[in-house]
């Protein structure tokens, strides 16, 4: 799930450029980073209101935005759903615009995307610094103590055989070592693994979606797994701890058009974040990949559990 974008400043910058001269399409039949001259898409003057839900183009994204959506329906806000728009560059635009009404993100990709050299790392630090870098046009409500964190894992059973319980263990081992992860994984970490750790591997081999696998039958040694990919359990995989937070929080929080969320939808987008943990998304995520279940229906589940749909 490449979430985060090594050039994003840049691309950002270029498209916003793009945006003011007109050029460019999107998804909804307009430049996806145009500042609209038309009321937002959720303004309301009564009543729930209305609002675009979207989401990237990945299924943990998609599960998110339904949940969204549905309790929204459920507090009478009139929603239409955008599901599987694309990347951040493209989402985060529409957004801007309001094209987008909200967008489940991560705080912590938010930020590189905004501001790739902060090294803020705890999910306070991060959204102090989110709130000091977003447009004006956009706002973060509550994020959730629910978190699809990058990690370094390894087996088990590497574990237990070389005593290996943090990235401070795995610098004592690393240069035996193959590591996975997508194809940016390498340029992305590769110097900051060594400045902060003193981690050098033996070699870096592009794994992409594919890294849990390749961890378990020992192609790799280690690699880059995030946190609710049910293929953790699965394929008996353990996170290494990362003690000196070279990972970024990475809580899911609701990304807004400031101007057309009104009371009705930010207080129950903050009742969802509430009430969403790590532990029920990686279970919500199990249900999708492993039972096959649909989005929509995983969504509606947790939302009648949960006392909100």
């Amino acid at each position: 799930m490449g979430r985060k974008y090594g050039i994003a400043g840049v691309l950002f910058s270029a498209m916003l450029a793009l945006a003011a001269c007109g050029g460019g399409g999107s998804s909804t039949g307009g430049n996806p980073l145009e500042t609209s001259n038309a009321a937002p898409s959720g303004s309301a003057s009564g009543g729930g209101g209305k609002a675009v839900v979207g989401s990237f183009d990945f299924d943990e994204s998609v599960l998110l935005g339904s949940i969204y959506a549905q309790a929204l329906e459920a507090k009478g806000v009139q929603v239409e759903e955008k599901p599987r728009i694309g990347s951040r560059e493209v989402v985060v635009g529409q957004v801007k615009s309001g094209g987008l009404t909200i967008v489940p993100e991560y705080n912590g990709n938010l930020l590189a995307f905004l501001d790739q050299a902060n090294k803020a790392a705890t999910t306070e630090e991060v959204n102090t610094a989110l709130k000091e870098k977003l447009p004006p046009e956009l706002e973060v409500l509550d994020s959730s103590p629910a978190e699809d964190k990058d990690t370094l894992s390894i087996t088990k059973n590497t574990q237990t055989k070389q005593s290996l319980n943090s990235m401070e263990d795995l610098a004592k081992v690393s240069k035996s070592f193959i590591v996975g992860g997508p194809p940016e994984f390498k340029k992305r970490w590769e110097a900051s693994f060594k400045e902060v750790y003193g981690i050098e591997f033996k070699e870096w081999k592009p794994t992409g979606p594919t890294t849990a696998d390749a961890i378990k039958d020992g192609t790799i040694q280690t690699g880059n797994v995030f946190t609710t990919d049910p293929k953790m359990a699965a394929n008996n995989l353990v996170p290494l701890q990362d003690t000196k937070n070279i990972f970024p929080a990475q809580n899911v929080t609701p990304l807004l058009n400031k101007a057309a969320a009104n009371d009705t939808i930010k207080t129950t987008l903050n009742g969802i974040s509430a009430k969403l943990t790590t532990e029920s998304l990686l279970e919500m995520m199990q249900k999708i990949s492993v039972n096959k279940d649909e989005p929509a229906t995983v969504a509606k589940e947790w939302l009648t559990s949960n006392g909100l749909g």
